[in-house]
């Protein structure tokens, strides 16, 4: 079908949406800790963090299209990881402690492949979904009960993270550090969304049995991603606990695999930038309404999530952004019609 000049003008208006909310998103986080005292400074660097756990989930499910409720795994794995290497064998050097959290998480993940994706018949979402939060339960319980790592005092009094003799103190420094990482894995995240595997991975959330059809290895480009996200979570957890000066069992389970669900459904699923507004809506009106009723405010946080989830099930950022732009730039017509991969394609993933 020929489009009009004008429907294709309003169509590239609305492709560039999301560039737009990311500058402004930039903006103001870069500015943020000028404007405002150092308890916002503090709540803003929690947000960075959390936001690198959302964007974790968002590749994961917004992405590939798998339902994760293990998220908390890899993130509370790598956090105890690197606790225990600074505490155990006095290492504090963000250059050795941050890819050590990428690998444990990696590890984490690489395990949770071969027990849920990779066995004889292919796993539902529903059995994924399972996996995964079993997986989180059982070591959280099991982190609950082991008195090497604190039981469920879990690991206090962490040191500060270092950079050659130079320590990373809460605030500011902490602050743009978070926000430099951050950057880093959104910008990495944001090309591979847009790139041939992002495509690829696109295409399985839609259609699945197509993409096999086609000789790809679904479950391989599934096992990528994964493994992707495992390693983004696990970078989270490290700096997590390292701000908070603390890690303990809760950062493992199944509440915290749940409220990373919670942010990308709020904000938006598949769209990156979605995620970190989730993050950042939900705990800054988490903390204002427990101001206001310290008891019963998680009723009043449910149930705005619930109404949010059941009307607007695209995530408050389907307001601004249009389905071809959230589905990506190939849209969603060119998954199932003109921009098959033809099947002799070159594919590093198909047999």
């Amino acid at each position: 079908m020929i489009r009009s000049a004008s429907s294709a003008d309003t169509s590239g208006r609305q492709r560039r949406a999301i560039p737009w909310i990311e500058a402004l998103l930039l903006a103001a986080f870069a500015v943020l800790p000028v404007l405002v005292d150092d308890f916002w400074v503090l709540f803003a660097t929690r947000v960075l963090i959390v936001g690198l756990l959302a964007l974790s989930f968002d590749l994961v499910w917004g992405y590939a299209g798998i339902l994760s409720f293990g998220q908390a795994l890899f993130f509370g794995m790598a956090g105890y990881s690197c606790a225990l290497l600074a505490t155990k064998l006095e290492i504090t050097s963000i250059l050795v402690l941050l890819p050590a959290a990428v690998v444990v998480g990696f590890l984490v993940a690489l395990i949770m492949n071969f027990l849920i994706l990779f066995g004889k018949r292919i796993p539902t979402p529903v059995f994924i979904a399972l996996g995964t939060l079993t997986g989180s339960y059982v070591v959280e319980r099991l982190a609950r009960g082991w008195s090497y790592v604190g039981g469920q005092n879990g690991i206090p009094s962490l040191p500060r993270l270092t950079i050659g003799s130079y320590e990373i103190v809460e605030g500011r420094v902490f602050y743009y550090a978070a926000l430099a990482i951050l950057l880093l894995v959104y910008v990495g995240l944001r090309w591979l969304s847009r790139s041939q595997f992002g495509l690829v991975l696109a295409g399985i959330r839609l259609r699945e049995p197509r993409m096999a059809f086609f000789g790809y290895r679904v479950q391989s480009y599934k096992a990528v991603a994964f493994a992707l996200g495992g390693m983004i979570a696990g970078l989270s957890g490290c700096l997590y606990a390292f701000h908070e000066g603390y890690v303990g069992p809760g950062q493992l389970g199944p509440v915290l695999s749940t409220q990373a669900v919670l942010y990308v459904l709020f904000g938006g699923v598949g769209t990156l930038v979605g995620a970190l507004l989730g993050v950042g809506i939900v705990d800054l009106f988490s903390y204002v309404l427990s101001q206001q009723w310290e008891t019963g405010w998680p009723i009043v946080l449910g149930l705005l999530l619930l109404v949010v989830v059941m009307f607007r099930p695209k995530g408050l950022i389907g307001f601004l952004v249009p389905e071809r732009e959230r589905v990506g730039s190939f849209g969603s017509r060119s998954l199932i019609g003109k921009r098959q991969p033809p099947v002799g394609a070159t594919d590093p993933l198909r047999p």
